[in-house]
């Protein structure tokens, strides 16, 4: 059935009326004011009424981590109840990351999380490919990924050292031949030597507690490799993107490249800019917020919030990495055993909405850049994502703006027995969420089947947003 959303307040990055979109199939016909007024409408359309409701592009969240091996274990989000959550929370696309295992080859790690996806996931995704092993094996399925598979983005580790980093030299081997093959480098950047001399002086004084998780993890070790990531990307011409940027010293990295005309790509995570390293305690509690990087300081947020609306930073993504309280409890008796991430998929956009737009620290157009657009643009889904436009992808956000909420473990849909977020009482909230045409969200309940969700194949990366 075509699909009629009357008279919301239509917001993409550069539009803010009352307006009209029209669904036919699974895309978007057409946009504007008082459609039905001024086109033949089909009989049998179904109407929503989106008075009073904010219609935006759904959320494009490109850092997940669903069912993902880590640590000894696995984090407790499915393809299947991954995606639900984040179509509750007004996220329609996410971006996974395909591990490879060192001595195996890239092929045989896209067929292992294939096997995942297909046929679980409810909401749309794409696969990242992190490079843990770059070898001239690796170096020649580089150009199959991009051009048989639609993966284009390749994700790198300057930590983690005998299970997913690698060193300057296959960094800038592999930069070489992705910027050759039209794709990205993404990169975890930390540095991974200092870290773990770091953690294991920790563990020798007996500091066994979260808080040495932070204490381990300074600013410093981001905020060189940030700067030793930048100089190779600047050096080898290759496309490059921060993940999970957390601190000032590593933004006046970014901030020292542009000096020299080099763009990079950055991107932040919801609980940077809202949570802060006082969670740290030496009471185990901090365990649900371990993660790496770890949170940082105050200065920090005001340097994130900054850097968003100065055009540094972005994107907001979640680095979504749930475990359940029993696997976090594998590092109570050492905090470099806490499995690291935190549960926030179905959360980012509605804590966005609530303490960025309405606390006035950003635009509404902002947040849609940050949110929907620009992930999709770097990553090679615009304009099929990430906008409101007529020949897209009909995936829609309707947001009620004034309706008050509380996140609670008791409310979600995400697959862990604990929020980061527990009691947050927020305005703005999800009311409904369309996917390809069809109605996903409806009033706290998702109408959509297992396996719903498509493989969004990606093109070759552009330089410039």
């Amino acid at each position: 059935m075509p699909l009629l959303i009357k008279e919301g307040r239509v917001i993409t990055v550069s539009d803010d009326f009352i307006g009209d979109v029209f669904i036919e199939g699974e895309t978007i016909s057409a946009i504007g004011r008082d459609l039905s007024g001024r086109l033949s409408i089909p009989a049998g359309t179904t109407v929503l009424d989106a008075k009073g409701l904010l219609v935006m592009p759904g959320g494009v969240d490109p850092h997940v981590h669903l069912d993902m091996p880590f640590m000894g274990t696995f984090s407790s989000d499915t393809h299947e109840t991954g995606t639900r959550a984040a179509l509750f929370g007004g996220t329609t696309t996410v971006i996974d990351f395909v591990l490879q295992k060192q001595g195996h080859t890239l092929k045989e790690a896209l067929a292992e999380w294939n096997g995942r996806a297909e046929g679980t996931a409810v909401g749309d995704y794409s696969f990242h490919m992190a490079v843990t092993d770059f070898n001239q094996t690796t170096r020649e399925e580089i150009k199959e990924m991009i051009q048989r598979e639609g993966i284009t983005s390749f994700k790198t580790f300057m930590a983690y050292k005998g299970a997913l980093m690698i060193d300057d030299r296959q960094m800038v081997a592999l930069m070489e031949e992705v910027r050759l093959q039209g794709g990205l480098v993404t990169v975890h950047a930390t540095n991974g030597d200092m870290i773990d001399y770091l953690t294991a002086k920790h563990r020798e004084e007996g500091k066994l507690t979260p808080l040495y998780h932070y204490l381990s993890q300074p600013e410093v070790t981001e905020a060189e490799a940030s700067g030793r990531f930048a100089d190779m990307a600047d050096y080898t011409g290759c496309p490059g993107y921060i993940v999970h940027l957390t601190c000032e010293g590593a933004l006046n990295a970014v901030r020292d490249a542009t000096r020299r005309n080099q763009h990079l790509f950055v991107e932040t995570c919801i609980q940077y800019l809202l949570l802060d390293a006082s969670l740290y305690t030496n009471d185990f509690e901090g365990a649900k917020w371990v993660m790496s990087p770890p949170l940082r300081q105050k200065k920090d947020q005001a340097a994130l919030w900054a850097g968003i609306n100065q055009g540094l930073v972005n994107v907001v993504a979640t680095d979504h990495c749930p475990f359940f309280w029993e696997q976090k409890l594998m590092g109570v008796n050492d905090f470099s055993k806490i499995p690291n991430g935190h549960p926030a998929i179905e959360n980012r956009m509605e804590l966005l909405f609530s303490e960025g737009v309405n606390k006035g620290r950003i635009s509404l157009n902002k947040f849609v850049e940050v949110a929907c657009t620009n992930p999709a643009k770097i990553f090679g889904m615009f304009p099929r994502k990430g906008v409101l436009a007529p020949g897209s992808d009909a995936d829609i956000v309707l947001i009620d703006p004034d309706k008050r909420h509380t996140l609670s473990v008791g409310t979600q849909h995400m697959n862990v027995d604990y929020s980061a977020y527990e009691g947050w009482e927020l305005t703005g909230k999800v009311e409904k969420v369309i996917l390809r045409g069809q109605l996903a969200i409806d009033r706290g309940k998702c109408l959509l089947p297992k396996g719903y969700g498509k493989f969004i194949r990606r093109a070759k990366v552009s330089a410039m947003i």
